[in-house]
């Protein structure tokens, strides 16, 4: 409610003082939690100004640095904000569905992190295993990809890595290429895989060629190519089971 002020005897509003609102840009950029994070590291920062950067922005109450504050205080610290009711939290000022969602995906993450094993690593059995991990990702492509998984001695999976890109009609193989992550690593076993932006995964002449040119590679550097998979539309082929090297 404006105030009144009383003028030659006249009644009139004096002009509205709107409270100026600091925000997150208005800090030193040395002291803003992204800039922090880029220079000092994740470990560096509080609990308030990581949740500020998943949050992105306050509201006209608070910026998001207030913000943050306010709802690891009401919760309880992150434990808290873990256990609340999705509802609940998007019922928040300033929260939402869409940020709300995006805390509750960052908390989940950060819980299934805390449950894995210091050596907890994709093993693989079978080639179904190998194909598994990559089919999602490579059945739809409209491009040929090959990824590269680099193996310790369990059979555990190292490193998965995006080599090549190709056009739709070919991918360019290079023994240097295929097998110098594991060297890098020490690891001493690979497996190869690559789509066929067909859906079909029935392997080309040139497919086994260049797989037994990889096999005798791996030998030279005392590097197993464990398979050699080729990926269709939710279907695999196994190159060490069709040419049992």
């Amino acid at each position: 409610m404006p105030t009144l002020e009383k003028t030659a005897g006249k009644i009139v509003p004096l002009p509205v003082r709107l409270e100026y609102h600091a925000t997150v840009h208005d800090m030193p950029t040395d002291e803003r939690p992204r800039e922090r994070l880029q220079n000092y590291g994740a470990q560096a920062l509080s609990n308030a100004e990581l949740l500020a950067i998943i949050l992105r922005t306050g509201t006209t109450r608070d910026n998001v640095l207030e913000l943050s504050g306010k709802l690891l205080a009401k919760y309880g610290g992150l434990s808290g904000l873990m256990r609340v009711d999705f509802r609940e939290l998007c019922s928040e000022y300033g929260l939402g569905e869409a940020k709300s969602a995006q805390l509750k995906a960052a908390l989940e993450i950060g819980r299934r992190l805390g449950l894995m094993q210091p050596d907890e690593k994709y093993q693989i059995k079978s080639p179904a295993d190998a194909a598994n991990l990559v089919m999602m990702e490579m059945c739809y492509l409209d491009h040929e990809q090959m990824r590269i998984l680099t193996l310790d001695t369990k059979n555990q999976v190292v490193e998965n890595i995006g080599r090549y890109q190709g056009t739709v009609n070919s991918s360019v193989l290079r023994a240097a290429e295929i097998f110098r992550p594991a060297i890098m690593r020490n690891c001493p076993g690979v497996i190869i895989c690559h789509n066929h932006p067909s859906g079909d995964p029935t392997p080309s002449p040139e497919d086994i060629a260049v797989t037994e040119q990889l096999v005798q590679a791996g030998k030279v550097l005392d590097i197993e190519l464990v398979d050699h998979l080729v990926i269709g539309n939710h279907r695999f082929v196994s190159l060490k089971e069709r040419l049992r090297w």
